[in-house]
């Protein structure tokens, strides 16, 4: 009897899709604000991942949830989790 072992929850982050290309792959960016080491201003700073999108559900401009995986190509290494907006 094979028993199927659950994935823990992993850390999920919230982005905005700033491009489709390819089949099943998104480029998602995350916004996040941090501080000057020196001065302590407030910056915006951003971050893109590309995402593997299985069913190809995410469009340009929604809200999504992704977390890490194991590396799918060079350079995509998140997978989608949900479509928010």
């Amino acid at each position: 009897m094979a028993e199927t072992q659950e994935r823990k929850m992993l850390r999920t982050y919230r982005g905005v899709v700033a491009s489709k290309s390819g089949d099943k792959t998104i480029r998602v960016r995350m916004d996040y604000q941090t501080k000057h080491p020196k001065y302590g201003k407030i910056l915006r700073r951003r971050t893109h991942a590309h995402v593997h999108d299985a069913e190809n559900v995410a469009k340009v401009g929604d809200t999504v949830d992704i977390c890490k995986c194991r590396p799918m190509s060079k350079t995509k290494t998140w997978r989608l989790i949900q479509v928010i907006q």
